[in-house]
């Protein structure tokens, strides 16, 4: 069934006289939103030859507000399997920046070559994004947004603000939490309602400010100062009740209602509001419709987790979306994006909400339960666990029974191939799946799949170590889906292997 932005009869009859009477640009592939999600999955397309083309409300990359500051662990890893975090790590402070409820949790101890965080503004990360797009030749519709779109068994014919028309395969939604392509899709979007209301904003002060964080009866607060010098203010507001953009007038209410002064606020960057509402998509697929990042899932901004969860949905959707698009793959691949990333995302709203639980007053009852929570997260076994799972090194995807290994990322092992050392990660640059093969020599032969799966005959003598899990038993074979994860775990006698690649990377080849 075609699926249209609800508009007035008389306009939808107009808007389908034009689509009659225009000529379509042809993409495999339409991403609308240009944020980190969007330009993380236009990169994972084009690595894997797919025509993408992305269509961006700003007229450039430039971003004002401050929003995300930081990558977790497991994205750098991500980037770094993709060849690029060194682009990243060289603009951006490497901090231990996973945290819970305030409290810091030190992941340097866990098993990976990027055992922190980085601190890096969300306008740094777009533009470095948006430049390795733009060298993988990637489409840009800037100054431009979807309106509505229409699909049928073929494809989606998908309208854009200036009139124009584009024509693809598929349709991603990367257009944010109140994603207009989710709401057009007819896709429900269920959850809890706010609880609280923050103001964020950054700023000139005249006075010297009280930096740091504090709880009162209305809720908590931060004032920290940024890279350009500014301040960061946080502020949790005494109602639900406002409404509209918040203006100057408002921050100083808000901070003389908690400080007793706004010390001389001035000259705001930006101002914004948000809540800690926590919703998740019904569906992360409507046909050949799908959504990613905020338009599939939003919740509260502590902890940092959600520009990582959406740059994490990408890189599992890119190579699926790319092989359905190429007929390598059925379209039912696509089913195991929302079955794996619906979890974690799941995962992620209840962390956030226990977290806000925490944070939300400053009551002796709470505080005490902050207290106790952060003497636990003190403990290496509490905080080793939680420290992975906020930065998303523990991330699993439930692909039946089996090894530890499988569904969980592959360890950045040192490996010698044909004499020479390499990583685990840089085999998988291309964005392919890897057969890696510790057993003899030529024991294996998946030629069927050889245009789809390299294969590396390899060595190593590293421990093989996971996260929250430890130490793990040294397989013969292991199959690692191009997004790093593990697929098959196996040895000579291959038992299973080829339904994972058929599963996995489609039919064999004639």
């Amino acid at each position: 069934m075609p699926v249209l932005l609800p508009t007035s009869r008389s306009r939808r009859r107009a808007q389908n006289a034009d689509a009659r009477n225009r000529t379509l640009t042809d993409h495999a592939v339409v991403i609308a939103g240009g944020g980190p999600t969007g330009l993380m999955l236009a990169a994972e397309l084009a690595l894997a030859d797919v025509d993408v083309a992305v269509v961006e409300r700003r007229a450039d990359q430039t971003l004002v507000e401050t929003r995300a500051g930081g990558l977790h662990a497991r994205t750098i890893e991500l980037l770094d399997q993709r060849g690029v975090a060194e682009r990243f790590l060289r603009e951006g402070q490497i901090v231990q920046l996973a945290g819970f409820a305030w409290t810091r949790l030190d992941i340097s101890d866990l098993p990976t070559r990027h055992a922190y965080g980085l601190a890096l503004r969300q306008n740094h990360i777009e533009r470095i994004l948006a430049d390795w797009a733009a060298e993988l030749e990637v489409t840009f519709y800037r100054a431009r947004e979807v309106t509505g779109f229409a699909q049928d068994e073929t494809g989606v014919e998908v309208m854009l603000s200036d009139g124009e028309g584009l024509r693809a395969n598929y349709l991603v939604g990367c257009d944010g939490g109140r994603s207009l392509v989710r709401k057009a899709a007819g896709i429900a979007f269920p959850g809890t309602s706010p609880t609280l209301l923050n103001l964020m904003a950054e700023v000139e002060m005249r006075d010297e400010p009280q930096f740091g964080l504090r709880h009162d009866a209305l809720g908590f607060h931060g004032l920290s100062k940024t890279e350009s010098g500014r301040v960061l203010v946080v502020l949790t507001e005494a109602t639900l009740a406002a409404t509209g953009e918040p203006t100057l007038r408002d921050l100083s209410e808000a901070l003389v209602a908690v400080y007793g002064t706004d010390f001389g606020v001035k000259n705001p960057a930006w101002i914004s509001r948000f809540t800690d509402a926590a919703r998740q998509a019904a569906s992360y697929r409507e046909g050949r419709v799908l959504l990613a990042g905020d338009a599939a899932h939003i919740h509260h901004s502590v902890g940092g987790q959600g520009l990582n969860l959406g740059v994490q949905d990408a890189v599992n959707l890119g190579w699926k979306l790319a092989q359905v698009v190429k007929g390598i793959s059925p379209g039912t691949l696509l089913d195991s994006y929302y079955a794996e990333r619906q979890k974690v995302a799941a995962r992620v709203l209840r962390n956030t909400m226990a977290q806000i639980a925490l944070l939300r007053r400053g009551e002796d009852g709470l505080k005490a339960a902050r207290d106790v929570v952060s003497e636990l997260l003190a403990m290496d076994e509490p905080r080793r666990r939680f420290g992975a799972m906020m930065s998303g090194l523990d991330i699993a995807y439930d692909l039946g029974e089996g090894q530890a290994l499988l569904g969980r990322r592959m360890p950045d092992l040192d490996l010698t191939i044909e004499g020479r050392k390499l990583r685990v990660f840089t085999l998988l640059h291309g964005a392919r799946g890897v057969l890696l093969n510790f057993g003899k020599q030529g024991s294996i032969d998946i030629a069927p799949w050889k245009d789809r799966v390299d294969v590396a005959e390899a060595d190593t003598d590293g421990a093989w170590e996971l996260p929250a899990i430890g130490q793990v038993v040294a397989p013969g074979t292991v199959l690692v889906r191009p997004d790093g994860h593990v697929a098959w775990v196996g040895d000579e006698s291959q038992h299973g292997l080829e339904e994972a690649l058929i599963r996995w990377f489609g039919p064999a080849a004639a």
